[in-house]
């Protein structure tokens, strides 16, 4: 069976998209899931991005990670289907869709910024000197002097299959304040490696900054730097663990298209 296929990246974080409203393929075949994303013998992506039909909504997003099994949101993935739907004519600058977690808003903006509105986010916990929080997806967060000297992969990998996160796993961030920004790293479950970019990531970093480092406390905009690129969060903070209209806003673009027999 051939499959069209777009490859698209957000600040480096690569996904395989598929228009899959006629539901050729099935989200229940991990093994094509997992080959299609493989770098050696696939396409080559950190997540599969199935766009559905949806009675009530422009598309539903179906995202699914590198290794076949369907994942929880992703910031990043969630941008590049806005972008995606648009390049199919299914929505203009404006849409409304379903993703794992619920509702998202996103707008398509000039360059290839897309902007796209995240759940709020209401529980924040204390692990040791680090942080954990949902964006969408479990997130750790660990703030570091020089991100330069962290091994990201074996370090994060560490944490991931920690007796505490190893049944659901967690995204391992680290991140560095510099030049009033924040740089941050990510080690992501599913991938089991490190990313260029995680969208959820940084918002999780943006959302601990303003907990723990005293130069962020009083932000409601942050901009960070991932080896991908830039990325900007914008949220409104009540009290010490509530926030809500979160935004992630920052490039997607197509990188190729092309078919796959499968």
């Amino acid at each position: 069976m051939q499959i069209n296929f777009h490859k698209y990246q957000g600040t480096g974080n690569d996904f395989i998209l598929i228009d899959n409203r006629e539901e050729k393929l099935f989200k229940y075949q991990t093994e094509i899931l997992n080959q299609l994303c493989n770098r050696h013998f696939g396409i080559g992506a950190d997540g599969l991005i199935l766009l559905q039909k949806h009675e009530n909504y422009d598309f539903q997003m179906l995202y699914f990670n590198a290794d076949g099994r369907e994942g929880s949101m992703c910031g990043n993935g969630g941008r590049c289907v806005v972008h995606f739907a648009h390049q199919l004519g299914l929505i203009e600058s404006e849409t409304t869709f379903l993703a794992v977690d619920g509702l998202h808003s996103g707008f398509v903006l000039p360059d290839d910024q897309i902007r796209l509105q995240m759940q709020d986010v209401t529980v924040i916990e204390h692990f040791e000197n680090d942080l954990v929080l949902d964006t969408g997806s479990p997130h750790y967060v660990r703030f570091v002097d020089a991100l330069k000297d962290i091994d990201v992969v074996d370090t994060g990998r560490k944490i991931r299959f920690a007796h505490a996160f190893m049944k659901e796993g967690i995204n391992v961030n680290f991140v560095e304040a510099k030049n009033n920004k924040l740089q941050v790293a990510t080690y992501e479950r599913g991938v089991e490696n490190e990313t260029l970019s995680c969208g959820t990531g940084v918002i999780a970093c943006s959302l601990a900054a303003t907990l723990q480092l005293l130069d962020f406390m009083d932000r409601s905009e942050i901009e960070l730097m991932t080896k991908g690129g830039s990325l900007t969060v914008s949220f409104d903070k009540e009290g010490n663990h509530h926030f809500k209209n979160i935004w992630l806003q920052g490039p997607a673009k197509m990188v190729f298209e092309g078919s796959i027999d499968v």
